[in-house]
């Protein structure tokens, strides 16, 4: 697995569990779930939103189970043996939700926690957003799962472009790894980047190569056994019967 562009490997879902439960270092702990919660926000609050909750309140509940996530002790039952991390992760939010309201006093966004890395700002981009009235929350999760999936997939590809010193080349091809209508015929980004068209061609074939490689290291991280993978990337196709949209 390549490193990020910090030099570091990047931290796997199961394996960044289990690095927070192991590890005494406060410091450690609360990055593991940082990264945690900056990939993975959205999908929760989506289903806190299609869950009946406005904006605010979605947000709140979506912070304060990160914040909850900060005591050691909630992760004790994280156990890869018992599945794949999106449904691990949706239960614990469930029943986070499920015991805020049980307590209605109790201090929200976090009781009082630093939030991590994130903020209100990053909740602006869909605040407007609106459940639709087909769609259970459990399966706007689903979708939104995979969106961040694919978020990280693309940022990694990105990242080890960058580092090759191919980042605007990326930016280009980019579009044509999802088959996009805005996409820059290749004829002309070959001519921009004075490449023959066969050069062009393999560049991109061999970007694609890379991406399905990490959105499978990407989905492996999230299963507990090697041959739930195949029926994961299905489950992905599934989700979208069509080309996923560009982040």
């Amino acid at each position: 697995m390549a490193p990020d562009a910090a030099g570091r490997f990047p931290t796997t879902r199961w394996s960044m569990i289990a690095k927070a439960n192991n590890e005494t270092g406060e410091s450690t702990h609360r990055q593991a779930l940082a990264e945690l919660c900056q990939t993975y926000w959205q999908p929760l609050y989506t289903f806190a939103r299609r869950s009946g909750n406005n904006h605010h309140d979605a947000m709140d509940l979506t912070q304060g189970f990160f914040a909850h996530l900060l005591d050691h002790q909630s992760l004790s039952v994280a156990d890869p043996g018992k599945g794949r991390f999106r449904s691990f992760l949706l239960v614990s939010f469930k029943n986070y939700v499920s015991n805020q309201r049980r307590h209605a006093g109790t201090a929200r966004r976090g009781g009082g926690h630093s939030l991590l890395s994130l903020t209100a700002a990053d909740f602006e981009a869909i605040r407007d957003f609106e459940p639709t009235e087909t769609e259970t929350p459990e399966t706007l999760f689903q979708k939104e799962w995979a969106q961040s999936l694919l978020r990280q997939v693309r940022n990694r590809l990105e990242e080890e472009c960058i580092r090759a010193n191919k980042g605007a080349l990326f930016q280009l091809l980019e579009p044509h790894l999802v088959n996009s209508p805005d996409a820059v015929p290749r004829d002309e980004i070959a001519n921009q980047n004075g490449l023959s068209p066969a050069a062009l061609a393999m560049t991109l074939y061999r970007l694609r190569r890379r991406y399905r490689e990490i959105l499978r290291e990407e989905v492996a991280a999230t299963v507990a056994d090697p041959a739930d993978v195949d029926d994961e990337l299905a489950e992905l196709i599934t989700l979208f019967g069509t080309p996923p949209r560009r982040s």
